[in-house]
């Protein structure tokens, strides 16, 4: 038996869905589409495994534990990133709507509630700049456009981007603050 959404998702689904066609239409401009694309790529990990072993590259020896800090931080949240998504099971628009939301993108698994694209960029990106605030001007539009890029391409509702970015703040939050 497949596992069921709480109901609180049908009923954002019905909000969102619309929300998301609007913006999946935008992607009928190629240009538009292709940087979408490129930036949900580089979401799935790329730049976050290089932003990771660029540490001891940018600050040295003090590097190393921020190398440390980082990996460990992205390997909790990730345990708690599938642990939530396979408890809340809330299908992607594309499952849902079939028809109605364009996918433009092919999904890693099937449930959407939270975008973990959008948490390790958020996550990242608060991480990253605390500690070398001259990446703020790279890493804050990377960050927005693979957010934008989740829900335009059909993979996500707006909800599990906000989900995924707050998530991704609080697990950032919480590394600085044990890091001291």
């Amino acid at each position: 038996m497949k596992p069921r959404a709480p109901a609180v998702f049908d009923r954002l689904d019905l909000l969102e869905w619309q929300l998301c066609r609007r913006i999946g239409r935008y992607n009928l401009y190629r240009p538009w589409l292709a940087i979408l694309r490129l930036a949900s790529r580089l979401g799935d990990w790329p730049v976050w495994v290089l932003l990771i072993a660029c540490q001891p590259l940018l600050h040295g020896p003090a590097g190393w534990p921020r190398l440390l800090q980082y990996a460990l931080t992205a390997l909790l949240a990730i345990v708690v990133y599938r642990l939530v998504k396979t408890r809340l099971c809330r299908e992607r628009p594309f499952i849902t709507f079939v028809g109605n939301v364009d996918c433009r993108e092919p999904a890693r698994d099937r449930y959407s509630f939270p975008s973990g694209h959008t948490m390790h960029a958020v996550m990242f990106c608060v991480l990253a700049t605390a500690h070398s605030p001259w990446l703020l001007p790279l890493l804050v539009p990377l960050s927005l456009l693979i957010a934008v890029s989740r829900v335009a391409l059909g993979l996500h509702y707006l909800s599990d981007v906000l989900a995924g970015a707050v998530i991704g703040l609080g697990f950032a939050h919480a590394s600085l603050a044990l890091a001291g």
